[in-house]
C-alpha cells in the first residue's frame, strides 16, 4: 500500500534534484545500480531514493547491493557458527536501525531474519560451511536491501516492489561463489519484467544484485562484479537506453585521487579501456560485467550517488569524438614477478606449452607476460600458495619468484606508444625508478610495467604529471565532458 509522506525523509520541502544537462535527452528506459556504499545507512538510502525519484519518468529498473558491511557481517556470523555460536547481532542492528531511522515497516523482514538464524543454527550443528551454504547465507544481504528500499519508496508515494533476482529470470550454473549466468536469461528476463516494461505494472522493480538460482533452485552468487553484472544483464536483455552504476566517486578518473589529488574526470572510455582499467586496479565495472552491454551496444554511465549533479563518465563501444592519447593511469600492488628460464633443449612452442599448462593445472591466472624463445617473465596476483606451481616449473626451468612488486598501467592509444613511452621513461628516470618488465596488451589500449611496491605511488604520480599535465599544457589532452 502507498502511504502518505512521513515528515523527515524524502520530504517534499527538499529542493528537488534537477536533471543535469548531459542527461536531459530523456532516455525511455534505464537501469540504475547502487552499490553497498550508496546503501550504507539511512542518509545514503534517502539520497538514493531521491535519485531514483528524479529518474522515475525514465522507467528505471533498480539493482541494489547489500547495505554497507552486511556481507562481511554475514561471513563473520558464519565463522562464529562454526564454533557453535549463532549471532546475528551486527546484521540485526544495522538493518533494524536503518528501518527505525527511516520510519518504515518492511514486510517479510522477520521471516528473513528467522531463515538466516535457522541456516546459521544448521552450520553450528554441522560445524561446516560449504560454498553452497555460503552463497545461501550472503544472499540475505541483497534480499534485505531491496525490501527496505521498496518499503521506503512506497511510504513516500513512489510505487516500488522488491524482486529477488531469480524471480526476474536470473538463472545460473551451479559453480557456487562464482556462478555464470545461463544463456536462457536473455529470454527469461524480458518475460519476467514484461508487466513493468509494457506499463501494466507501474511499481519500480528493486532487484537483488549479485545472486541467482541454478536449475535445481539453489541460490548462487555471481562472483566478482556480480551486482554490476546483474545491472548490465538487465540493461542488455531489456534493451534499456543506458545502465547507470552509482558509486561514491564522480566517475572514472585519470588516477586514484588518494594517490593523485588533482586526478581529472575521464568523460568517456571504450569497453576495452574500461576493462583494462578494471583489470589493473581501477574501481570501474568488472570486465565480465560489461559483456552483456558489448553484445547489444548498451551505453554504461558511471555516476556519484553523493554528487548526482556531476557529469559522470560514459562507457561505450567507440569514442564519440577526438581521442586523447592517454586516458588514465592505474596500479596494482602486492603482485609476484616470476622469471622462468628453460634448462632443457626445448623448442619455444614446447617450452611455452609446458609453462602455461602448469598455471592451468594449479588454476592460477597470469596478469602480464613477456617472452623470448627460452625465457618467460610473468606476474600473478593471488593470495594462494605458489609452492606446488613453482616446484612443477622447476622441473624444466630455472625459476625465481619476486614478491612485493606492482603493476603500473597506462591506458592509452597504442598508435602513440612511442612518444608516450619516451615521456614516461624520461620521467621515471628522474625519480630513479627502475622498470623491471614491460608489456603491451593485445587490446592495444594499455602499456603495463613492473616496479617495486614501494615505488608504485611515486610512479603513478610521476607518470600522471608527465603525461597529463605536460600534454594538457601542450594542448594535446582534451578537457571537459563528451557530449552524448
Amino acid at each position: 500500500m502507498v502511504k502518505k509522506v512521513n515528515a523527515g525523509a524524502l520530504a517534499e520541502s527538499q529542493a528537488p534534484l534537477t536533471c543535469p544537462p548531459h542527461l536531459c535527452y530523456n532516455p525511455a528506459m534505464i537501469v540504475m545500480k547502487f552499490g553497498g556504499s550508496s546503501m550504507a545507512g539511512p542518509d545514503r538510502i534517502r539520497e538514493a531514493a531521491r535519485i531514483i525519484k528524479m529518474y522515475a519518468a525514465q522507467k528505471p529498473v533498480v539493482v541494489l547491493s547489500a547495505m554497507g558491511d552486511t556481507t562481511d557481517y554475514l561471513l563473520e556470523a558464519a565463522e562464529k557458527a562454526l564454533t557453535g555460536t549463532v549471532d546475528l547481532g551486527a546484521v540485526r542492528k544495522l538493518h533494524r536501525g536503518a528501518i527505525a531511522a527511516l520510519g518504515i515497516d518492511v514486510p517479510g523482514l522477520d521471516s528473513l531474519m528467522t531463515e538466516m538464524e535457522t541456516l546459521l543454527t544448521g552450520m553450528s550443528l554441522l560445524r561446516e560451511l560449504s560454498k553452497r551454504s555460503r552463497d545461501y547465507l550472503v544472499s540475505f544481504g541483497e534480499r534485505l536491501s531491496v525490501r527496505i528500499m521498496a518499503a521506503y519508496l512506497n511510504t513516500h508515494v513512489l510505487p516500488a516492489r522488491a524482486v529477488d533476482a531469480w524471480d526476474g529470470g536470473f538463472r545460473s550454473d551451479s559453480d557456487f561463489t562464482k556462478a555464470e549466468l545461463l544463456d536462457s536469461v536473455w529470454q527469461d528476463i524480458p518475460k519476467a519484467f514484461e508487466p513493468y516494461t509494457s506499463g501494466r505494472d507501474n511499481a519500480i522493480p528493486m532487484v537483488t544484485g549479485f545472486i541467482a538460482k541454478d536449475d535445481t533452485g539453489r541460490i548462487t552468487t555471481l562472483g566478482r562484479g556480480g551486482s554490476d553484472l546483474t545491472a548490465t544483464m538487465l540493461g542488455a536483455a531489456l534493451k534499456a537506453d543506458e545502465v547507470q552504476t552509482w558509486k561514491d566517486v564522480d566517475g572514472i578518473l585519470t588516477a586514484d585521487p588518494r594517490i593523485v589529488p588533482n586526478a581529472r574526470l575521464v568523460p568517456e572510455v571504450t569497453y576495452d579501456e574500461a576493462a583494462e582499467l578494471a583489470y589493473f586496479g581501477a574501481q570501474v565495472l568488472h570486465p565480465r560485467s560489461m559483456n552483456p552491454c558489448r553484445k547489444t551496444g548498451t551505453l554504461v554511465r558511471v555516476k556519484n550517488s553523493s554528487n548526482p549533479q556531476a557529469a559522470g563518465s560514459v562507457i561505450r563501444e567507440k569514442h564519440s569524438g577526438p581521442v586523447p592519447p592517454v586516458r588514465a593511469i592505474t596500479s596494482v600492488k602486492h603482485v609476484k614477478l616470476i622469471d622462468i628460464v628453460s634448462t632443457r633443449m626445448l623448442g619455444a612452442s614446447g617450452f611455452l606449452a609446458h609453462i602455461f599448462n602448469q598455471f592451468l593445472k594449479w588454476n592460477i591466472s597470469i596478469d602480464m607476460v613477456a617472452t623470448s624463445e627460452v625465457s618467460v617473465s610473468l606476474t600473478v596476483n593471488t593470495p594462494e600458495d605458489l609452492t606446488g606451481l613453482l616446484e612443477d616449473l622447476r622441473k624444466v626451468a630455472a625459476v625465481e619468484c619476486h614478491s612485493d612488486k606492482a603493476i603500473v598501467t597506462i591506458i592509452c592509444d597504442a598508435a602513440h606508444s612511442g612518444s608516450i613511452l619516451a615521456a614516461a621513461f624520461a620521467a621515471l628516470k628522474k625519480q630513479n625508478i627502475n622498470v623491471q618488465m614491460i608489456s603491451q596488451g593485445a587490446s592495444k589500449v594499455n602499456v603495463s610495467m613492473i616496479c617495486d611496491d614501494s615505488e608504485a605511488d611515486t610512479a603513478v604520480r610521476t607518470l600522471h604529471e608527465a603525461l597529463f599535465d605536460t600534454l594538457l599544457a601542450a594542448g594535446l589532452l582534451i578537457k571537459g565532458s563528451v557530449c552524448t
